[in-house]
């Protein structure tokens, strides 16, 4: 039988960080995020070549840095290009115990007008996460509505 072009267990996009310790990074995504790791590969020094955590029904995939990778940590780069995104059964009960691990509160829990429940969260590796619950299923035209007045009451 012929390999599937997306291998059983893995949905056609996953996430892959760079992390500056791989190890402490495992450690904090299953205590802050309820991750469960599936799979480790050892690298060279004792350092981790690739890791797999499962969260809900996602995959993230990360390493400690190689010089030839092209994938750094937010921390070397000074900033991050993505912020990952997760909707999560309660919101504020998982940020709460993201914080509680260590995660820094970069926006606080609120509703928000396109219907969901929603907070961003800095992980101690440099990367933003945005999470929520959504709530409310807003018809487009109430929703078109809504932003117009969230974007006014920004200036």
């Amino acid at each position: 039988m012929p390999a599937q072009p997306v291998p059983q267990g893995y949905n056609t996009l996953s996430v892959f960080l760079a992390v500056e310790d791989a190890s402490e990074a495992i450690d904090f995504y299953t205590r802050a995020l309820g991750a469960r790791e599936r799979m480790r590969m050892p690298g060279p020094e004792g350092k981790i070549a690739h890791v797999e955590l499962e969260i809900g029904d996602s995959i993230i995939m990360l390493a400690d840095p190689f010089p030839q990778s092209s994938a750094q940590p937010p921390k070397q780069l000074g900033g991050t290009s993505a912020v990952l995104f997760l909707y999560v059964e309660d919101v504020d009960a998982f940020v709460q115990r993201a914080v509680d691990a260590g995660a820094t509160l970069s926006m606080p829990v609120d509703d928000m007008f396109w219907g969901d429940r929603f907070g961003q969260i800095s992980d101690p590796f440099g990367h933003q996460w945005q999470v929520a619950t959504h709530k409310e299923d807003v018809p487009p035209d109430e929703m078109a509505e809504r932003a117009k007045k969230a974007m006014a009451a920004m200036g």
